[in-house]
């Protein structure tokens, strides 16, 4: 074996080495919430385990006893599914006008669009709720959906994906009798579905995730969403741990099986509008 070939193999199996731990760490706490989700009693001040002491359901049971978490996950699958949605046909379209119709100042509209991920949500709660009290759309799946279903990183993801799509396809297609509406649900989406699955999961995730919004818009118990149950079930002075872990488990798994299902598309996705 020559230097050459020793030292990438000595590399490689460093590279290795370190892709292995560096896993193994980021992996540690979703075992470890799993394994206290399913250790009645569990506290967070004792040492970690990676293997429960007598396992059992009994938390998730008590979960469920305790807050109507069925409905809890409905009302977050149907604002996270309805604003991913919207996201996705308002993202795509404004990616498509800044991309294939010219007009008049589009580069300077599309820099100012940008610079609005530059603003806090914070600062803008107020005159949302304010927005929405008006539109007399507090503790309605609307009001929480309406501020998040535009979206100026989708618009920047998808016009970077479109913007690799080759002008000749909307020649062809324009020289067939093809409008702008044909050349955009024919050819144009079909070409940047890779870009589309990775701001679904982006956007589904974002708006699962969201606490804030949903904490001040949704006020009626029975209208909550994971995030704000689950900040419900830490109490004052004392915390079942093992219940909370539970709610937790059960708000990673529709994350976790829409990351696995849109996995391949995600790279193509990233690959393809070099996003960093």
């Amino acid at each position: 074996m020559s230097e050459t070939t020793r030292r990438l193999t000595v590399g490689k199996t460093l590279l290795y080495v370190a892709l292995i731990v560096g896993g193994l760490v980021m992996l540690f706490p979703f075992v470890w919430t799993v394994v206290t989700s399913i250790t009645p009693g569990a506290t967070l001040t004792s040492t970690p385990k990676l293997i429960p002491d007598n396992p059992s359901l009994a938390p998730y049971a008590e979960l469920f006893s305790r807050v109507p978490f069925a409905q809890v996950i409905a009302n977050s699958l149907i604002i996270a599914i309805v604003s991913t949605i919207l996201q996705l046909v308002t993202s795509s379209m404004a990616a498509y006008a800044f991309t294939r119709l010219p007009f008049r100042g589009r580069g300077a509209v599309f820099v100012l669009y940008l610079a609005t991920m530059m603003i806090p949500f914070q600062v803008l709660i107020v005159p949302l709720f304010a927005e929405m009290k008006t539109l007399g759309l507090i503790n309605t799946y609307l009001g929480a959906i309406l501020p998040t279903i535009a979206s100026a990183f989708g618009v920047f993801l998808l016009r970077q994906a479109m913007s690799t799509v080759p002008y000749d396809l909307d020649q062809a297609a324009t020289l067939d009798g093809a409008g702008h509406f044909r050349i955009f649900f024919q050819i144009m989406l079909p070409l940047v579905r890779p870009a589309l699955a990775t701001l679904a999961v982006f956007a589904f995730l974002n708006t699962w995730n969201s606490f804030l919004w949903p904490l001040i818009i949704l006020r009626d118990p029975t209208m909550q969403t994971l995030p704000v149950a689950l900040s419900a079930l830490q109490g004052q002075f004392s915390t079942q741990w093992d219940v909370l872990m539970a709610g937790s488990v059960v708000s990673i798994i529709p994350m976790f099986a829409l990351y696995v299902f849109a996995q391949k598309y995600i790279v193509q996705g990233v690959a393809g509008t070099g996003l960093k």
